[in-house]
């Protein structure tokens, strides 16, 4: 099942070549215009980290999409299925990084930004050697480098969902971001972002990351599954910085080019504590109740008293340079 249509596996005759075709649901609201958005997106972009579009076609009122078939299928059913064989600390680092990488090129790296909207492991597909490429764009939207992006319905996941996008209204490269570091927890942790069935006290996965933080012992927080067999460094990096992505202050998050630095070890991530965290978490709701409290009473002029409260204080929480 794919995100708004059924998934099949197909050959092409002319060349014997494996292919997957989505055919998009009749009971889809939104089939046509997320067809047409993943075509103009996923049809033009050419990146080894993202599914790539290799045709298409509209008959009889069914939309169709051809794609390169990934024969390890999507990688939820390797982090929550129970599969005989889970993935090792090695294929998971190279899925993050993967998953980065392609994520950065939609950001910076094509004729127009584009925002995927919809990052979560289910949309990751891995292929014969379990790179992770990253694909389902029927969400996505474009807009012009240097550019504001238009204020649009709420869509996504639950979990993925950045809290500030629901108060404006606005997908932004940083919301993306949000969305790839619960996508990080939950491949490190093997745990989606909420709905924990292990305990009815770990029913939000950042919280039970920032519990094991505090008790000084953030690796625990692992997936099981993967024993022994990591690199605590390593695990130390991911978990730290998929909490720093998760941040619900949009200021504090990093970009996805420094998160591409900090993965490759090109930059080192400032030193964080789950104070700091959990500090500046605090301020960001209350920043968000107070905001919320002026939009209801004056909604004429809050908008301009918050550009202007915006432009006129810095950020203090923030500990990365550039922060958006």
């Amino acid at each position: 099942m794919g995100g708004f249509g059924m998934v099949y596996k197909g050959v092409l005759s002319s060349s014997n070549k494996q292919v997957a075709v989505k055919r998009v649901s009749h009971k889809s609201k939104q089939g046509m215009k997320e067809f047409i958005a993943e075509i103009v997106s996923l049809g033009r972009l050419r990146h080894r980290n993202l599914v790539q579009l290799l045709g298409y076609c509209r008959r009889k009122g069914e939309l169709l999409l051809v794609y390169d078939f990934m024969p390890n299928g999507s990688l939820d059913k390797f982090l929550f299925d129970q599969p005989k064989e889970t993935l090792n600390w090695h294929q998971r680092v190279g899925i993050i990084k993967g998953v980065a990488s392609g994520l950065l090129y939609l950001h910076e790296g094509w004729e127009k930004v584009v925002l995927h909207r919809d990052i979560k492991a289910s949309n990751v597909l891995l292929d014969g050697e379990f790179n992770g490429r990253l694909g389902d764009f029927g969400l996505a939207r474009l807009y012009d480098h240097g550019t504001n992006p238009q204020t649009t319905h709420i869509v996504g996941t639950m979990g993925y969902i950045a809290p500030e996008l629901p108060r404006t209204g606005k997908a932004t490269t940083s919301t993306d971001v949000f969305s790839f570091g619960a996508f990080m927890l939950e491949v490190a942790c093997g745990k989606s972002p909420i709905g924990l069935r292990e305990s009815p006290d770990e029913m939000i996965l950042v919280d039970w990351v920032l519990q094991c933080w505090k008790r000084g012992e953030i690796v625990e927080a692992r997936d099981a599954r993967l024993g022994n067999g990591y690199v605590e460094e390593e695990m130390e990096l991911v978990l730290k910085l998929g909490l720093l992505c998760s941040h619900p202050m949009a200021t504090s998050r990093p970009s996805m080019r420094q998160v591409m630095q900090f993965l490759d070890g090109d930059c080192a991530m400032p030193e964080l504590s789950w104070q700091w965290w959990c500090a500046t978490t605090v301020s960001a709701i209350v920043e968000d109740e107070v905001w919320r409290e002026i939009e209801s009473l004056y909604p004429s002029t809050a908008a301009m008293e918050k550009s202007f409260f915006e432009s006129s204080s810095s950020c203090a929480a923030s500990l990365l340079s550039g922060g958006r």
